[in-house]
């Protein structure tokens, strides 16, 4: 949680308005063309997926007009009783020792707010102070006295911030403070609870990979705190909670922090999958509780991240994401943009002041412009509707798109330049928009509101500098009782070259079903893999070691075409036997650096007199250090090595091993492929 609280008085003191100068003249520079594919379908807006954190130090978390300004942003989950007070606070007497609790802010009075806000509530239940039979007694008032139907409830906030790993901010009262003691707890709360109401769902605190402490192993435990959280208690929860704040020392670095996101969902999903059993895997949800900018909080650069990081974890079928918070207070004062900026983490203002008493944050719920940011996301996506692939040729300009079940298709489009203008070219596949100007809701760099009106084409628009446009695009011809898309495939049999797909079927509209078509997605494009009237398809002559994202489709004998399949991802393995094998292991991780070993093994009948060894980092965000035991460069993204005087020659079955440190500033995707001489290895 990044906090701190505030008072109730510093909550009620109103500040002076920010005066916003006008617009430099724009300069315009070359135009983007941005593609929308839509047969390449992601995730679908859950009905909970713009989220918002309260925080019982707030005393505006239950008036109406919090709630009802969250509403009109589009919030759909709040959480609460906010971030590290989570695990200090105690439901039943409505106090938080060593923290301050807010007149107005009880568990009663929140759910009056959700309520009025028309959202579903998110509970964090005491881990640090409390105890499984509270947790429980917490769901028997909400849901069986008050008949609220909480839904969603974690064991505790951030628990890995304890002191185990050294950093401590967590409160934590149990003796062992390992990922095991807390993971065993988690069981026993999920028990307690569910026996209660054994309708809800209970989440567990993991890491986010990439960021400190994923990846580190303590001493006496088994794994690093994701590993061992899921091992213990993977069949007992429902869902994983991670938060994210992955900082930045300007704008611009701050908002390519976004490029981390389907990373960072891979490995997570790798660690669910490979920990938790891929039975429990295929239920396990993933929600984001608490997110905000390194730099530009309360200005453009903090809409421009709110708007990304959202559709972009949305995408990959996160059931929530939710921003640390509704309100937090001034810390500092900077110009960013031109414009004023409070290093606030709330969407609204707090009113409040520096120390000074004259430097101060504008009236008390003043929006801020990532409250735009959300509502310009809200405007994209509705629940129920589906995220379909959108790509551009400018790294400053970024598209997202989402399908109604109508047939209508709309389009975020975002500039991160602060100072150029971009015409921008669109382009459909699978799709023509009718003809006219569309309607445009745009929020621009200092604006106080959204505006909206029809503007420009379906294929032509100018994004002014640091802003943003949702445009809603009607379809040229509505196609009447379509086929039903295929439920969410599965893969199986994956080798270095081939992978068998399988999904439920799709379902008949106004026609039989003919077939499913199976695409792969490049990019904003798709390519077709083949069809077939069952309901699975393997396919062939796959690349090794090669990331690959999926749709299946379904067409009906008049030709009609269903909405894509969710998206699945899955990656060919290197191949299962070579003349060389490469077993990779890592000896330490310290958060964003670690120590690695490889093993390079002759398997073949014939000694290997010299031998030069290549891999490729998977992303931008990872490079070498320093190796050993060999010549060790870096060139781009691609490593090679070659042998000291000492190893350079392997007899068969026998084993040569290098070594080197590895530095990381995002998630660490491992190497999978391996060449040794040209020839790809075989891995352990």
């Amino acid at each position: 949680m990044r906090l701190k609280h505030l008072t109730g008085a510093l909550l009620l003191v109103s500040g002076t308005l920010v005066a916003i100068g006008q617009p430099a003249a724009q300069a315009v520079a070359a135009p983007v063309t941005v593609t929308v594919n839509t047969r390449a379908g992601l995730a679908t807006m859950p009905e909970t997926g713009l989220g918002i954190n309260d925080a019982i130090w707030d005393t505006t978390l239950g008036t109406a007009e919090v709630a009802d300004l969250l509403g009109q942003a589009g919030v759909k989950m709040r959480r609460y009783p906010g971030g590290s007070y989570s695990d200090i606070y105690h439901w039943e007497t409505h106090t938080a020792p060593g923290g301050y609790v807010a007149p107005n802010t009880d568990f009663d009075t929140f759910m009056a707010g959700v309520r009025r806000t028309g959202a579903q509530p998110m509970i964090v239940a005491n881990y640090g102070t409390g105890t499984p039979a509270e947790a429980a007694g917490w769901v028997h008032y909400a849901n069986v006295t008050k008949r609220y139907g909480v839904k969603y409830w974690t064991v505790g906030n951030e628990n890995y911030g304890n002191g185990h790993y050294g950093s401590k901010w967590e409160e934590d009262n149990h003796a062992d403070k390992s990922p095991n003691q807390y993971a065993s707890l988690v069981v026993e709360y999920a028990d307690a609870m569910k026996a209660v109401d054994p309708s809800i769902k209970v989440g567990a605190v993991l890491t986010m990979p990439g960021n400190w402490p994923d990846a580190i192993v303590a001493g006496g435990d088994a794994g690093s705190w994701n590993q061992v959280v899921l091992s213990v208690a993977g069949s007992k929860i429902d869902f994983v909670d991670v938060h994210w704040y992955p900082g930045g020392d300007t704008p611009a670095e701050s908002l390519s922090k976004s490029a981390h996101i389907a990373d960072a969902m891979y490995l997570l999903r790798q660690q669910i999958a490979r920990h938790a059993g891929a039975a429990n895997a295929a239920r396990i949800g993933i929600s984001m509780t608490e997110l905000n900018v390194g730099v530009g909080r309360n200005t453009q650069p903090g809409a421009l991240f709110l708007a990304e990081t959202y559709t972009g974890l949305l995408e990959q079928g996160l059931f929530t994401v939710q921003w640390w918070n509704v309100h937090n207070g001034i810390e500092e004062v900077s110009t960013i943009g031109g414009q004023t900026d409070y290093k606030d983490y709330g969407l609204l203002s707090s009113g409040n002041c520096l120390p000074d008493g004259v430097t101060c944050e504008p009236a008390l719920n003043t929006p801020f412009a990532p409250y735009y940011g959300l509502t310009m996301v809200s405007r994209l996506a509705r629940p129920g509707d589906q995220f379909i692939r959108a790509a551009t040729d400018q790294p400053l300009v970024s598209a997202h798109a989402a399908r109604r079940p109508n047939g209508d298709l709309t389009v975020l489009l975002s500039n991160m330049d602060p100072d150029n203008a971009y015409p921008v070219n669109l382009s459909y596949a699978g799709y023509t928009p009718a003809a006219g100007a569309p309607l445009v809701h745009s929020y621009t760099n200092g604006a106080t509101g959204i505006t909206t009106a029809r503007a420009g084409t379906a294929t032509s628009q100018t994004l002014p500098p640091y802003s943003m446009m949702v445009i809603e695009l009607r379809p040229q011809i509505t196609v009447s009782g379509p086929p039903s898309a295929p439920g969410q495939p599965t893969v199986s049999a994956v080798s270095d070259t081939s992978a068998t797909i399988s999904w439920p079927a799709g379902g008949a509209g106004a026609h039989p079903v003919a077939k499913h078509e199976v695409y792969r997605q490049l990019g904003a494009v798709s390519e077709q893999w083949g069809e077939t009237t069952g309901t699975s398809f393997t396919v062939h002559n796959l690349r090794p070691g090669t990331r690959y994202t999926v749709n299946v489709l379904t067409r009906d004998t008049a030709g009609k075409v269903s909405w894509a399949s969710s998206a699945l991802t899955f990656t060919t393995s290197a191949p299962a036997t070579s003349t060389c094998n490469v077993r990779w292991t890592y000896a330490t991780d310290w958060g964003n650096g670690y120590v690695a070993s490889i093993d390079i093994t002759n398997t073949s009948t014939s000694p290997i007199n010299g031998w030069t060894l290549t891999y490729a980092w998977p992303t931008g965000w990872q490079r070498l250090d320093n190796g050993w035991n060999g010549t060790w460069t870096q060139d781009a993204g691609r490593i090679t090595v070659t042998p000291a005087d000492w190893n350079s020659r392997i007899e068969p079955g026998a084993t040569a091993n290098v070594g080197f440190v590895g530095v990381y500033a995002g998630p660490n995707v491992q190497p999978i492929l391996f060449t040794l001489n040209g020839m790809l290895c075989s891995t352990n």
